[in-house]
């Protein structure tokens, strides 16, 4: 960890990445990247074992933070989802396509080839794979489910712990929005209303999957960003061009003209909608852009 950095500091950077996380699109990797932060999170992460107490303080103050600024804006975000449904799904939609010129730098693509296309596939079949998943699947047992005990059963926890998993790869890798990945999974609103109403409790499950997947696979991931930065970030960039179709509005699947005219804006949204997915692309094609 970067000694320059006082704790306060820490503390208010880890709210900014966690405020960031709320919102889908936008990466809370990019942020920490941007905050200069990142390095020193990746560096904890991979120490905890040969540097246990001073990697476990930063981490315990970088979630404390995290936890901050996401519970100081989950209840927004939830709200303008809630009321303005097209128009906030377009920001998103606008946001996701502003992180992918990143993306497509850090993999380096100076020409087209069979095999980066095998790998751009391969990253949009993981989330056509993820999208055939009941969406229920992973949300049993959490803040505001109505249908499951207080306690979730055993094949529930193991689920949360997959979700956590699965949610591990948008902690580490720059350029995957945690919020998004939670709305492929069918966890943002039940999440964001965890954070929101402060009840921490049902939500460790998929937590410890996280933090366990984020410490078991980030040297991994780290290596293979260094060794093979090509692959591994086409992989990336399938899985947000495929995830684009999971954000956009549309509620009709039994067809694909149906889901797409059922997406469009009516009435004042045809206004707001699109000003809306532009300036979602600009800020994260901005924010991006500081981050390389």
């Amino acid at each position: 960890m970067d000694r320059k950095q006082s704790w306060l500091r820490i503390f208010f950077k880890a709210a900014a990445v966690g405020g960031t996380m709320t919102v889908p699109g936008a990466s809370g990797g990019t942020m920490a990247m941007i905050l200069g932060i990142y390095e020193d999170l990746i560096d904890a992460v991979g120490g905890i074992f040969s540097h246990f107490r001073k990697s476990l303080c930063f981490l315990a103050l970088f979630c404390a933070g995290a936890l901050a600024g996401m519970a100081a804006l989950a209840k927004g975000v939830l709200a303008l989802l809630e009321r303005y449904p097209v128009v906030v799904s377009y920001f998103f939609l606008g946001a996701v396509a502003g992180g992918i010129p990143l993306i497509y730098r850090r993999a380096g693509v100076k020409k087209m080839t069979w095999q980066a296309l095998v790998w751009l596939l391969a990253g949009l079949l993981i989330v056509c794979g993820l999208a055939l998943l009941p969406k229920e699947l992973f949300a049993t047992g959490l803040a505001g489910d109505t249908s499951s005990p207080d306690m979730p059963s055993l094949p529930h926890f193991l689920w949360q712990l997959v979700g956590g998993c699965i949610l591990a790869a948008a902690l580490i890798l720059p350029g995957i929005s945690v919020s998004q990945m939670l709305l492929m999974l069918g966890l943002y609103e039940p999440v964001m209303e965890a954070v929101s109403s402060f009840q921490f409790a049902s939500l460790v499950p998929l937590g410890l999957g996280a933090v366990l997947c984020t410490l078991l696979g980030t040297r991994a991931l780290g290596n293979a960003m260094e060794r093979h930065p090509q692959p591994t970030y086409l992989l990336i960039l399938g899985f947000v061009l495929g995830s684009l179709g999971e954000l956009y509005p549309g509620q009709a699947w039994s067809n694909l003209l149906g889901w797409l005219l059922s997406g469009l804006p009516t009435g004042w949204e045809l206004l707001f909608a699109p000003l809306a997915a532009i300036t979602g692309y600009q800020l994260l094609a901005s924010l991006s852009r500081r981050a390389g």
